[in-house]
């Protein structure tokens, strides 16, 4: 069964009221840390990113060398590393509903990320296409919140090349990855763009 998981998260102590940590899989830049990595990132909330080390929790054991999953780490309070560890003060009063909400909410953006990052062919790639007949200008929002969706638009023209993933086009853009996404989407209705 190894070869047919693409990757997987081990979640440890996302309930209490520390900022979020993410270590990364023993691949170091799989698509799972790059998801969880990029979700952070733009999340705009204090975070850590943690590098790979043979102690922790499950992950190690799927990172094992006979193993060797792309398997991260998505935790708050850290392995070892706050007084209630294993002890009885470690309950629920250690949890916090508000700190539950956002790490659910971190974990599905990450999976919206790996869910949809696909790479597209850019049809019309010799300049840039003329987006406005194509009414890919109207009903984009507020003037800063079109700056952002017409960047995004440009950023997936110019690196759909069937080699960019819309995750590499958003971290090269440093854009959050539902605009990428979306711009993919409204790009993909017209002649411009199609799935590789």
């Amino acid at each position: 069964m190894i070869p047919n998981i693409r990757h997987g998260i081990v979640l440890a102590c996302v309930g209490d009221a520390e900022n979020m940590s993410y270590k990364r899989s023993r691949q170091s830049e799989a698509e799972i840390d790059r998801a969880f990595i990029h979700v952070l990132r733009h999340s705009g909330d204090p975070h850590a990113v943690v590098e790979f080390s043979p102690y922790g929790y499950d992950e190690r054991q799927y990172c094992s060398p006979g193993i060797n999953l792309p398997v991260g780490c998505l935790m708050r309070s850290r392995h070892g590393e706050f007084a209630e560890y294993h002890t009885s003060a470690d309950n629920l009063e250690f949890v916090r509903p508000w700190a539950l909400a956002d790490s659910l909410t971190k974990c599905l953006a990450a999976i919206d990320v790996l869910e949809y990052n696909r790479f597209y062919v850019n049809q019309k790639p010799k300049g840039e296409p003329q987006l406005g007949k194509r009414d890919l200008y109207k009903g984009l929002g507020t003037s800063a919140d079109r700056g952002k969706r017409e960047l995004a638009l440009l950023w997936v023209l110019n690196l759909s090349d069937g080699e960019h993933s819309l995750l590499d086009i958003a971290e090269r853009a440093n854009l959050p990855f539902a605009l990428v996404r979306d711009a993919s989407i409204a790009l993909s209705e017209t002649d411009l763009l199609v799935p590789r």
